[in-house]
Parts: structure tokens; C-alpha cells; sequence
């Protein structure tokens, strides 16, 4: 079964649709007032990460063959590090699970950097290594080892030599790309549980997780902006002569169509 074909049947069990609830809902929420005109998801189709997001131009891109789609998405058949889009082209690219599952995560990125417009914004969801889930997942790996025999995981297996992508190791990454962190949450405080029963009966964990060890949740999504030397000090210098004026200015930005482009 292939790597993708495994993560979209882990999905499907208890732990799996714990997991994506929480990331579908917060995705919904991080896309919902990202404004412009155009949108691209990069991989798991799984989760529809543009769902609540109202851009006229919105594109689904997958590296492998993919059978199903949201019919509302434009569907692109690429690589993630060398995407068909000009140059500061993109209002928003959302990466839900992308750079853990790609084998140079960093040059990924340097890519979503180049086609994101100045002031557009990149979400990225991922798998915390800093969790329960991650260390049963590694107990599971190192057993494997030891024993020269496949141990049974609690998550599916990443790509080749893909691994898990720290926050703290995200931010630097970020920093040096010139983008500025905008929001930072962390979920999935229950233990790695393979019931619906008993992560259930852990349910009060999510509160008291998010309150005294949030960068322990199992899953974490950061929301950064673009930002490029000189755009901020535009933008006060044009509110200073908004309110020097006696009547409001109307500011027009005309954007082309990317897609005669591509």
C-alpha cells in the first residue's frame, strides 16, 4: 500500500478522525478571513483545508495519483518543490501535513515563500515531535529495530526519510524566509488511544492540556505572514494621509490572472 494510501485508512480510525476533527475545525477557522483571489492546498486532499476559505481562484495540488477531489478546487498534478505559479502570485498556501512528508521540507518551503505574495499568508498544519503520539510512534520504530522484525505502529509510517517537524525548529525556518508568525495553537492532548471509547473518557484532557503543557498537543498548525522591508511603512504613511483628508480616499489593486501564467 502506498504511504499516502495508508495515512488516508489511518484516518478513517478513532484516533485518525480524533486528529483531522480537530485539524478540519481549525483549519476552517485560520482560512475563513484570508482575503485575495487566489488559494492552493499543497497534498492530504483528505482534509479539505479551503472548505471555508472564499477566494474565487482555489487549487488542490497532490504528488501522486490521486482518484477523488472537491469539485470546487482546481486539481494539480505537481512537485511540491518546484510549483507551476509565478512569483509573488498566491494570497494563501496551506500545507496540512505537507513538509513532514516531503523529502526536503526546507526547499518546500523556500518554494511556497517565492509564489506567496508580499503580506499573503502560509498556514501550516503538522504532527508534533514533542507529544505521546510521537513517542509511542518512536517506541514503535525503535522495537522494530531491535527486533528486525515490522512492529505494529500507532501511525502509518512517513515517506522514505521524511520525520516530524518541531515548532520551535518551524519557527527558525520561518524567520529566515522573512515571515512573521501570526498564530501558533496546539491540540490533541489525549493519549494515543486506539478507541473511541476511551479517548473519549480522556476528553477532559484537551482543557487541562491547553492550559498547563499546550506545546505537548499531538498536532499543531501556525498561521505566518510575508513580509517584505518597506510594506509596513507604506501602509502608515497612506493611513496618515487617509486621516489628513477630509473625505476617505477609495483604494483600487488590480490583480491579473495568474492562470494565463501558468
Amino acid at each position: 500500500m502506498a504511504a499516502w494510501q495508508s495515512w488516508s485508512a489511518w484516518l478513517a480510525t478513532p484516533p485518525g478522525r480524533y486528529l483531522s476533527g480537530w485539524s478540519q475545525a481549525q483549519l476552517d477557522l485560520a482560512v475563513a478571513d484570508c482575503f485575495g483571489f487566489h488559494a492552493l492546498q499543497l497534498g492530504m486532499p483528505d482534509l479539505e483545508a479551503l472548505r471555508a476559505n472564499r477566494m474565487p481562484r482555489r487549487w488542490l495540488a497532490v504528488d501522486h495519483a490521486w482518484p477523488g477531489g472537491a469539485s470546487e478546487l482546481f486539481s494539480l498534478y505537481c512537485e511540491f518543490d518546484a510549483l507551476p505559479f509565478p512569483k509573488d502570485s498566491l494570497d494563501l498556501v496551506v500545507l496540512p501535513h505537507t513538509l513532514e512528508r516531503a523529502p526536503d521540507p526546507h526547499r518546500c518551503l523556500r518554494e511556497v515563500e517565492r509564489v506567496l505574495r508580499p503580506e499573503g499568508r502560509l498556514v501550516i498544519l503538522g504532527l508534533n515531535p514533542a507529544s505521546l503520539w510521537a513517542l509511542r510512534q518512536n517506541l514503535g520504530l525503535l522495537r522494530g529495530r531491535l527486533s528486525g522484525a515490522p512492529a505494529p505502529l500507532f501511525m502509518p509510517r512517513l515517506p522514505g526519510e521524511a520525520e516530524l517537524i518541531g515548532y520551535w525548529r518551524l519557527r527558525d525556518w520561518l524567520r529566515l524566509l522573512g515571515m512573521e508568525l501570526e498564530t501558533v495553537r496546539f491540540g490533541g492532548y489525549r493519549p494515543p488511544l486506539q478507541s473511541d471509547k476511551w479517548l473519549q473518557r480522556w476528553q477532559g484532557l484537551e482543557r487541562l492540556g491547553a492550559h498547563w503543557w499546550p506545546v505537548l498537543g499531538a498536532v499543531y498548525l501556525v498561521v505566518a505572514v510575508k513580509r517584505v522591508h518597506g510594506m509596513r511603512l507604506v501602509g502608515r504613511l497612506r493611513q496618515r494621509r487617509r486621516q489628513a483628508q477630509t473625505a476617505p480616499a477609495v483604494a483600487m489593486q488590480h490583480h491579473r490572472d495568474i492562470t494565463q501564467d501558468s
